[in-house]
């Protein structure tokens, strides 16, 4: 019951970007109005699950869960009828706040469910595997109902889960809550939802569209909104995010390996989906068949190797040496060049989610047990905030930095006289070939896919030296604790 929605969480991230072709063609949206459709899920769950965990916490974690699956069945049913592009964007941001309630409510469940330390380690191992699972057969689930229905039945598969779970949930899921819980304040609300909105907003803006004077100034209020948010959890008596759990060395730790993680893997994910398709000419199913192994490597770290791990050599120890092998696998990557470069991918994803896997697992573990039972959701909320903002920084500054190396290897491999859209991606490169005489197209071809590869090289290269930063952090941390 724990499992399944956070499976349609997943699914939710991912699925709508198959169905982008119908539904231009059905609603007709702006291009503005697209962007909104695709990304206001994410900006609102990031945007909520502070909040959430609290109220959670405050309310019972079950109470909140159950409210967000009635919510979340509801709102998919509407979005599959949506009219317009302005409905859909309402409906899915709807869906965004619902599924903010999911995250913080089920992994403080499983806090409060499961005493024993291997039991619980099983129990966090499946949550992340669902996670894992979900963005998997996100893609696959989503192919298969839009070659047979409308764009709007992706959203569908959401309600028979989540009406399993209202059947269910009540009858199987224990009820928890903070029985000496305070007033949530509503100023405090308001400010991490415009801190944590305002930034996440203005890191995606700059990496698409670059820099200008207003997401800068849009970057720096967001910064300053979260000063003040911090400054006033010191002052009330039952704060949104509880500061003293950054006193407790390994909650400490814990957060720190999970967003420096978050950062560098979501940042070269991106290179890694496009390098895929455009660079090694696979298919999108041969692209997807390509990632599962990366899929299985996080259900086998997360199920078996993480508690094997911890219990024969410490949740310590297991983090900081895992992510040395994570960095490992990201070094790997820097090879991923000629005949084997599909191969030397492939392992390098696998070496990265076996790393990742066990410091996701037991990182996960230390920031919830770490918090006083009454307040897990909190705990929880912030480690999945800590994915959010990191995994959008991490996009921001690696998709930025790598596409400034694409341009100047493209330039200096002889494209200074190129149309700017050959320069700007190497999707745009591409479509500038096609336009081209052969001998033209295919010059132009192999120098923009050069020029990536060194892009994704790089981007390899650097995530390997950001999680090896994470793991000497960690053991020095973990050391003064």
């Amino acid at each position: 019951m724990i499992a399944l929605p956070c499976l349609v969480y997943a699914m939710d991230l991912t699925v709508l970007n198959l169905a982008v072709p119908a539904l231009s063609r059905a609603l007709a949206p702006s291009a503005s109005q697209l962007l909104w459709i695709i990304d206001i899920y994410g900006f609102l769950v990031a945007g909520f699950l502070i909040t959430m965990g609290t109220l959670g916490d405050r309310i019972g974690r079950r109470r909140l869960l159950l409210i967000g699956a009635a919510f979340f069945a509801a709102a998919s049913v509407l979005a599959a009828f949506a009219r317009t592009p302005a409905e859909l964007i309402v409906l899915r941001a709807l869906l965004g706040i619902a599924g903010a309630t999911l995250a913080p409510s089920t992994l403080s469940l499983i806090r409060n469910m499961f005493h024993d330390e291997t039991q619980r380690q099983f129990a966090i191992g499946v949550w992340i595997t669902a996670f894992s699972v979900g963005s998997a057969i996100g893609p696959l689930v989503g192919g298969w109902l839009l070659e047979h229905f409308w764009w709007g039945s992706v959203f569908l598969p959401a309600v028979p889960v989540m009406a399993l779970l209202l059947v269910l949930g009540p009858r199987l899921l224990p009820e928890y809550r903070d029985e000496n819980a305070g007033r949530i304040d509503p100023a405090s609300v308001l400010l991490s939802l415009s801190a944590v909105l305002s930034l996440i907003y203005a890191i995606k803006a700059m990496a698409e569209y670059g820099p200008s004077p207003g997401r800068l100034a849009l970057l720096l209020a967001g910064l300053a909104l979260g000063v003040a948010f911090v400054r006033r959890q010191k002052r009330i008596d039952y704060p949104l995010l509880e500061l003293r759990l950054f006193a407790i060395p390994s909650f400490r730790t814990a957060i720190m390996a999970y967003g420096l993680s978050c950062l560098a893997m979501f940042g070269i994910y991106i290179f890694i989906a496009q390098h895929l398709q455009m660079v090694l000419a696979l298919s999108p199913l041969q692209a997807g068949w390509a990632t599962v192994p990366w899929a299985g490597g996080f259900v086998f770290g997360s199920m078996v190797l993480a508690p094997w791990l911890a219990r024969r050599y410490g949740p310590g120890p297991v983090m900081v040496w895992c992510l040395a092998a994570a960095a490992a696998g990201m070094l790997l990557m820097v090879w991923a060049d000629g005949p084997w470069a599909l191969w030397v991918l492939v392992a390098g994803m696998v070496v990265v989610s076996l790393g990742m896997a066990p410091v996701f697992a037991i990182g996960t573990e230390q920031i919830i047990t770490s918090a006083p039972p009454e307040r897990a959701g909190a705990a929880s909320a912030i480690a999945e905030t800590s994915s959010e903002f990191c995994g959008a920084l991490g996009i921001a500054l690696f998709g930025s930095a790598g596409t400034l190396i694409y341009r100047q290897q493209l330039t200096q491999a002889g494209g200074e006289g190129l149309p700017p859209e050959s320069l700007a991606t190497l999707g745009g490169a591409l479509a500038v070939a096609e336009r081209l005489p052969a001998e033209a197209a295919q010059t132009l071809t192999l120098m923009a896919r050069a020029a990536f590869t060194d892009a994704l090289q790089f981007t390899a290269l650097t995530g390997s030296a950001l999680v090896l930063l994470a793991s000497v952090l960690a053991a020095r941390m973990l050391r003064r604790g």
